[in-house]
């Protein structure tokens, strides 16, 4: 079996796949100051509580947006997988060429997301990731990764709201029941949700006015709020939580021989 593993500023994603098939996923809160053992124990019991040994996993591979933790899932795979994981970055075969003034500035979640939505749904093809930050990534009819957008994130915002003025209090990221809020959480509320849904259309309008042939351009997302805030454009038109785990599978199998 195939362990693919996508370490993001919030949440490390882990996918277990045998063959094409994804057979479980588990997310964990991406921790800086987190040693290999701990990150070892967290994934060894995640296996075992879903029936799964160790002795499973043939293989590794991993996307990293944190430098830090690259050298610990490096030796995460090596110590607990007895397996040279493969990283996605320069040297690794994706498949795509990236027209991109400078390809390493890049993120590799970007990246894998682009191979997959790609492979799973052809082009020309704009991904939306509901991450951290909220990513744009446009995708050609051949497959060349254009470039995109990059926005703050919906949690991001509200933190911002919270932590730069002095009465506004943190609050759940949710979709309220009116535009117009009675009390200053519902107010908050409605500023970030509706608000946030005017940002995503705006930006997939704006770069489908620049790819051209609107109509032929499918529109994917993925992400931890996709589920939230997809059902509100009518832009979007699949949601694939498990995108990027889907890339990393597609990239390993790119670079096997």
């Amino acid at each position: 079996m195939l362990l693919a593993i996508d370490i993001g500023n919030t949440t490390v994603a882990v996918g277990l796949f045998d063959g094409k098939t994804l057979r479980r996923t588990w997310r964990f809160r991406t921790e800086r100051e987190k040693t290999c053992d701990e990150y070892s124990l967290d994934i060894q019991n995640a296996l075992r509580f879903a029936g799964f040994e160790t002795t499973a996993v043939a293989a590794v591979i991993f996307s990293s947006v944190v430098p830090p933790l690259t050298p610990v899932f490096l030796s995460l795979s090596q110590d607990l997988f007895r397996s040279r994981a493969l990283v996605v970055g320069p040297g690794l075969k994706t498949g795509m060429s990236i027209l991109y003034e400078n390809p390493l500035e890049v993120g590799a979640d970007r990246i894998v997301a682009s191979v997959a939505a790609f492979e799973r749904h052809g082009g020309p093809c704009i991904v939306v990731d509901f991450g951290t930050a909220t990513t744009f990534d446009a995708i050609s009819a051949r497959g060349e990764y254009l470039g995109g957008a990059i926005a703050p994130g919906i949690q991001i915002s509200a933190e911002a709201l919270y932590l730069k003025t002095a009465k506004l209090p943190r609050i759940e990221i949710r979709k309220p029941a009116r535009a117009v809020g009675k009390t200053t959480v519902a107010s908050m509320q409605s500023g970030l949700y509706f608000g946030y849904v005017g940002l995503v259309d705006n930006i997939i309008s704006e770069i489908k006015r620049e790819l051209g042939d609107e109509l032929k351009i499918r529109v994917v997302a993925t992400g931890g709020f996709a589920t939230q805030i997809a059902p509100e454009l009518p832009a979007i038109d699949v949601l694939e939580p498990d995108l990027v785990l889907e890339g990393l599978r597609i990239i390993y199998e790119r670079n096997r021989s």
